[in-house]
């Protein structure tokens, strides 16, 4: 039980208080602990978040079109073109003497012609066509497949025409109550079939065909296009075609002349994109690395953040969190190996060997610690002469020598971005299977004890003073009656 300090005139509250603080202490420590712990596993974490960025990065350095890539240009507007890295540079003289379309079947008559009150297509069939009062069935048959359609008197002709829009046959089909017609169209252009794009058979096609009228098909043609000689003509059942690993879209009847050359532009813009950010992991690594410790500022307990601003607590651990990564041998490590790489000549069989053929260097301040300079206009005449020995240079699946620079630099980021995962997880990690989670959960472990520990001290301290309470109090009872007694003598 705990009692006042009615006896004793002591503020037993505070006093307990005072020695509580001073008991969770070593509570606080632990807490402070655990949060720099925290901040250190996150810290490693951005580490591997930026090495991952640069190993994104590395896989377009691999590729044929980083380095090989086209861009193709067309006069006229009948032909637009996109080339892929495989095609060859000229010239193409493209014709295009007719596009693909899509077979439509549209309703010769107007549905109501012939009827007192316009066509209701949410009305029930049998209401709408007397001569389908007992429903029917009909198949369509397209490229994609064919499709029995049964319907009922009281389905309605929207209904029907739903279905066949949904059935996955490539048909769409709907009413317009404006033109008054149904129209059928194929979702593909093109001629697929010997006949008909869109076949109707079954005892209930007359549905299709003279009920609704859809009975002249029309559309359904392959594109056609000369190229080069007129004597060379190609059909496509689309508007767009490959050739030579230039694809061709076709927009209109006409002519259009297709110029396919090397983009040397877009490679080196990916090549100086991956040096830039190289250059910015060094660069950011490299002032962790470095960075001190500000011995003068421990992470805030929470009771101490309760008593400051919220800027103030930014700028408090702004300077807290200085140094966690301070000499770590792991990131130096494998910055250290990064440069080495860059250095290294590649055994292969072009024209080019080490980075400085091809305008890539080190930069000659020893502040930049290894920082690359690309030079574009070198970098663009080794892409002009031999565009794929700059690629081996960088990506050269060898081994030794012959490795590449960006495979070598692949190596030391799985290799650091395991170490690292070891050491601080990554998000989707249990505690228990790192390094830093495990001394999470053992100081959560003791921080938990202690607790425990402090409750029972507190226990133990109102109990001391509610005994001592207690016996001041008995005291000044009998004082009280000693002196009661003691003055009824005298009288």
């Amino acid at each position: 039980m705990r009692v006042a300090g009615n006896a004793t005139g002591m503020d037993i509250d505070q006093i307990v208080s005072d020695l509580m603080d001073a008991e969770r202490q070593p509570l606080n420590k632990m807490e402070q602990d655990k949060t720099k712990i925290e901040w250190e596993r996150d810290a490693y974490r951005d580490v591997n978040k930026q090495f991952l960025e640069l190993d994104n990065l590395a896989l377009d350095m691999k590729l044929d079109r980083t380095y090989q890539s086209k861009e193709a240009s067309a006069t006229g507007s009948a032909v637009t073109a996109e080339a892929s890295s495989s095609a060859g540079e000229g010239r193409y003289n493209v014709e295009v003497t007719q596009l693909a379309s899509a077979a439509y079947n549209i309703s010769e008559t107007k549905l109501s012609a012939d009827r007192d009150e316009k066509l209701d297509p949410d009305d029930d069939i049998g209401n709408q066509f007397a001569e389908w009062a007992d429903g029917g069935s009909f198949t369509i048959t397209t490229s994609e497949g064919e499709h029995e359609f049964t319907f009922e008197s009281d389905d309605s002709l929207n209904d029907v025409l739903k279905d066949i829009s949904g059935a996955g046959v490539g048909v769409r089909a709907f009413y317009d109550g404006s033109a008054d017609k149904v129209m059928m169209e194929r979702s593909e252009t093109g001629n697929r079939m010997d006949g008909d794009e869109m076949a109707f058979t079954g005892d209930g096609a007359t549905f299709l065909t003279d009920t609704l009228g859809l009975n002249n098909e029309r559309g359904g043609a392959d594109a056609a296009f000369n190229y080069g000689d007129s004597d060379f003509e190609i059909t496509s059942h689309e508007n767009n075609y490959s050739v030579n690993g230039v694809d061709f879209t076709f927009s209109e009847v006409g002519s259009s002349t297709v110029n396919v050359t090397n983009n040397v532009d877009g490679a080196v813009e990916k090549i100086t994109d991956f040096v830039d950010k190289y250059n910015e992991i060094i660069e950011g690594l490299g002032d962790k690395l470095s960075e001190r410790k500000n011995r003068d500022y421990d992470p805030l307990t929470e009771e101490q953040k309760e008593a400051m601003e919220d800027d103030e607590i930014e700028k408090w651990e702004e300077e807290a969190k200085k140094g966690l990564l301070q000499g770590d041998s792991v990131i130096s490590g494998a910055l250290s190996q990064m440069r080495g790489s860059w250095y290294n000549k590649v055994e292969n069989d072009g024209a080019f060997n080490h980075l400085s053929q091809i305008g890539i260097e080190t930069s000659s301040n020893y502040r930049d610690r290894g920082k690359l300079e690309v030079d574009e206009d070198k970098l663009r005449e080794a892409l002009t002469e031999d565009a794929d020995s700059v690629k081996q240079l960088f990506s050269n699946n060898g081994e030794g020598e012959s490795t590449g620079i960006v495979r070598q630099i692949e190596d030391t980021i799985s290799n650091t971005r395991q170490s690292i995962e070891r050491k601080a997880g990554k998000d989707t990690s249990l505690n228990q299977s790192f390094t830093l989670g495990r001394e999470l959960v053992n100081l959560d472990d003791r921080m938990l004890k202690f607790q425990d520990r402090l409750t029972q001290i507190e226990d133990r301290y109102w109990s001391e003073f509610g005994a001592m309470e207690k016996a001041i109090q008995d005291m000044n009872s009998q004082s009280s009656y000693i002196q009661q007694n003691f003055g009824g003598g005298m009288m």
